[in-house]
C-alpha cells in the first residue's frame, strides 16, 4: 500500500491524519506504534522528534500532525478542501490550529497534572477562557454552518476536534463537570455532537473510559515515587 499512518491510539495528533484521510477518502494502512518501545520504521522515518504521527506516501515520511493535515489536504485534491479557498481564512485557521496546541492544550495538561486545588483552578480558568475563545472563533470561521470549515469538516475542526476525547476524559475525571457547556459555549458543544458524529472521526476517537485509564497507568509510576 502507497499510503502508511504509524501512531499511538491515545494520541490526538496521530488521530488528526486518520482523520484527514478519511476525509479525504484514502486508503491507508495504519501500524499501531508502542511508545515505550519504538519501532524501527519510526525511528528512521523521524529521525529529528522520533514521535507519531508519521505519513509515509510513497517511501516518501511526513512529519508533524497538522502539516501532514495540510499535505493530504494538497495531494489528495479530488475529495473536500480541509483549508479555506481565501488567504485570510485560511490564515486564521492555522492561527487557532497553532493556538491550541501551544496554549489551550498545555492549560489542559497542567490542570490534570496539578496536585492542589488553587493550581488547578488556576489551569481550569485558563482551559475555559481558550474553550469561550473557541466558541467566538467557530461564531466568525463557520458563518453560520456545521463546522469551522463551513459545511465540511474541515483543517480547523480537525485541530480542535482532535482533543474531544481528551475533554470528555477530563469532564468524566472531574465527576462530569461540563468543560463543553450548552449555556456557555452553546455553539462549541452542537459542533463537537456533529463532529464526532461524522463518518471519518467515527473510531478515530477513543472513549473516554479508555483514555482515562490509560493515563492512570501512564502517570501512577510518576506519582508513586
Amino acid at each position: 500500500m502507497a499510503v502508511k499512518v504509524l501512531g499511538a491510539w491515545p494520541s490526538p495528533y496521530a488521530m488528526r491524519a486518520r482523520m484527514a484521510l478519511n476525509l479525504k477518502s484514502v486508503d491507508y494502512e495504519y501500524v499501531e506504534e508502542d511508545l515505550t518501545n519504538k519501532g524501527e520504521l519510526l525511528l528512521t522515518s523521524n529521525p529529528v522528534y522520533k514521535k507519531v504521527p508519521v505519513l509515509i506516501h510513497d517511501d516518501k515520511s511526513i512529519c508533524e500532525s497538522m502539516i501532514i493535515v495540510s499535505y493530504i489536504d494538497e495531494v489528495w485534491t479530488d475529495g473536500p478542501s480541509l483549508l479555506p479557498s481565501d488567504p485570510h481564512e485560511r490564515a486564521t485557521a492555522r492561527f487557532w490550529a497553532h493556538y491550541v496546541d501551544d496554549k489551550w492544550l498545555p492549560a489542559l495538561i497542567e490542570m490534570v497534572k496539578s496536585q492542589t486545588d488553587e493550581a488547578k483552578a488556576e489551569e481550569m480558568k485558563k482551559v475555559v477562557e481558550g474553550l469561550q475563545l473557541f466558541e467566538e472563533a467557530f461564531k466568525k470561521c463557520s458563518k453560520g454552518k456545521p463546522f469551522f470549515n463551513g459545511e465540511n469538516i474541515g483543517y480547523l475542526d480537525v485541530a480542535i476536534g482532535s482533543y474531544l476525547g481528551s475533554i470528555r476524559m477530563v469532564e468524566l475525571m472531574m465527576g462530569g463537570f461540563k468543560l463543553l457547556h450548552d449555556d456557555k459555549t452553546p455553539l462549541l458543544a452542537a459542533w463537537a455532537e456533529r463532529f464526532c458524529a461524522g463518518e471519518a472521526v467515527k473510531g478515530v476517537i477513543p472513549e473516554a473510559e479508555r483514555l482515562l485509564e490509560f493515563v492512570k497507568e501512564r502517570f501512577a509510576p510518576q506519582a508513586a515515587q
